[in-house]
C-alpha cells in the first residue's frame, strides 16, 4: 500500500490542481492511500471521501519551514506518507527547500530545484520564450508611478498588469492602471508587471519533466470557456506543433523536474508564453481522461520505477468542469477545527 500525500484540495470556483491529481493516482494505483492536505478546514476536498482518504490541515506556509516540517513528519509518523505531491504555488519553496530534509526521512518528491523554480517569475518570461522558440508579450517590470506613466507611453491599452508571481487584471486606460498598480503592489509587493496585451486563442500544454531534459508525457489543450477569475470551464484537446515543441525545447533546455504547464496565446503560427505554473493545473485530469496520466507517471518516478513516456492522445476530446454539492454531518468539519484532521480513515 502506497501512501501518497497531496495539497491544493480546494475544490472551489478558483480550483487547486489536488483533487485532478488524486484521481490520476486513483486510477494509476489500485493498493493507495491519499492523504489530503488543507490550509482551511471549509477546502471541500477534506469532505469528499471517495477521494481523499483521511484529510490533515497543515500550517500556512508563512509560518516557516519548522512548523510545516514539523507537521509532515508527525502526519507520515501517524497516517503514513511515502510521497508527497504539492500544488500550491506559495508552499511551492518550502517543499523545494525541505526536500533533502524529506527524503532523509522517507517522504519521496519529484520536484524541480530553486534555480528552475526562479523561471515562473513574469520578470523572466521573455527569456524563457526566446530560449524556446516563441514569443513574449512587451512587458516593463514597474516601481513606482513614474515607471508606470513611462510604460503606459510605450504601451497600447488595453494592457495587463500583474504581479510579478500572482495575480492578474486589465487595465482599459491610465487610471485604472494606476488603480489596479495600487491594488496588486499593496498585495504582492514590487516589483509589478505591466503587459501589452496578445490576440489569439489561449492554449496550455501540461507535462511532467524528468529533470534530465527529457518528459514523461504532454498534453495540449485550447480554452473553450472560462470562468470570470479566468479559470478553464471547458477545453479541448489539440496538437499544436508550434506549442509541443516548444514545451518540448522547455524541459530540454531547463532540464526541468516534475510537473509544470505553459500558458500561451496562439494566433496561428504566432505563439506568446503568457504563464509558467511550477506544478501540475486545475484541470489534469483532463490529461488524465485521455489517456496520459500524469500524475500516475509523476508517482511512478517519485517512486524510482520509470514512468510511461508517450504522448499518444487524440484532438478534439472534450473537457467540462461542473459543480456539485454533497451533505455532510457537522461533526466532521467541527473535527477538523477542533483536532486539524478528519477522525476516521476511510
Amino acid at each position: 500500500m502506497i501512501t501518497v500525500a497531496v495539497s491544493g484540495i480546494n475544490a472551489i470556483d478558483n480550483p487547486g490542481p489536488g483533487i485532478g491529481i488524486i484521481k490520476g493516482l486513483k486510477a494509476a494505483e489500485k493498493e493507495i492511500k491519499i492523504a489530503g492536505l488543507a490550509y482551511d478546514a471549509m477546502e471541500p476536498g477534506i469532505y469528499m471521501r471517495h477521494y481523499v482518504d483521511k484529510a490533515f490541515l497543515i500550517p500556512y506556509p508563512s509560518a516557516g519551514e519548522a512548523p510545516f516540517l514539523a507537521r509532515l513528519l508527525d502526519i507520515k509518523d501517524r497516517f503514513g506518507m511515502d510521497v508527497v505531491i504539492p500544488a500550491v504555488d506559495a508552499e511551492m519553496p518550502l517543499f523545494i527547500n525541505l526536500k533533502k530534509t524529506l527524503e532523509e526521512n522517507g517522504i519521496k518528491t519529484f520536484l524541480p530545484g530553486r534555480e528552475q523554480f526562479k523561471l515562473r517569475a513574469k520578470t523572466e518570461l521573455n527569456m524563457v520564450a526566446e530560449k524556446i522558440g516563441i514569443n513574449c508579450p512587451n512587458f516593463f517590470a514597474i516601481n513606482n508611478l513614474e515607471e508606470l506613466s513611462a510604460a503606459l507611453e510605450q504601451l497600447h491599452y488595453p494592457v495587463m498588469v500583474k504581479g510579478v508571481f500572482y495575480k492578474a487584471a486589465r487595465a482599459g486606460n491610465y487610471a485604472e492602471a494606476v488603480e489596479k498598480f495600487h491594488q496588486i503592489s499593496a498585495e504582492w509587493g514590487f516589483p509589478v508587471i505591466v503587459q501589452t496585451t496578445v490576440s489569439g486563442e489561449e492554449m496550455n500544454v501540461v507535462g511532467v519533466g524528468d529533470g534530465e531534459g527529457g518528459h514523461f508525457g504532454l498534453v495540449a489543450i485550447k480554452k473553450l470557456w472560462i470562468t470570470a477569475l479566468g479559470k478553464i470551464w471547458t477545453g479541448v484537446t489539440v496538437h499544436n506543433h508550434g506549442m509541443l515543441q516548444a514545451a518540448e525545447a522547455f524541459v530540454r533546455e531547463f532540464k526541468w523536474k516534475g510537473a509544470f504547464e505553459l500558458e500561451c496565446m496562439v494566433n496561428n503560427n504566432d505563439i506568446h508564453l503568457i504563464e509558467i505554473n511550477p506544478r501540475f493545473p486545475a484541470w489534469c485530469h483532463f490529461a488524465t481522461g485521455v489517456g496520459i496520466n500524469l500524475p500516475g507517471r509523476l508517482l511512478k518516478a517519485a517512486l524510482g520505477e520509470e514512468p510511461e513516456r508517450d504522448s499518444d492522445y487524440p484532438s478534439g476530446k472534450y473537457y467540462i468542469r461542473f459543480t456539485d454539492d454533497f451533505v455532510q454531518d457537522m461533526e466532521t468539519f467541527q473535527q477538523v477545527i477542533m483536532q486539524g484532521e478528519t477522525n476516521n480513515e476511510i
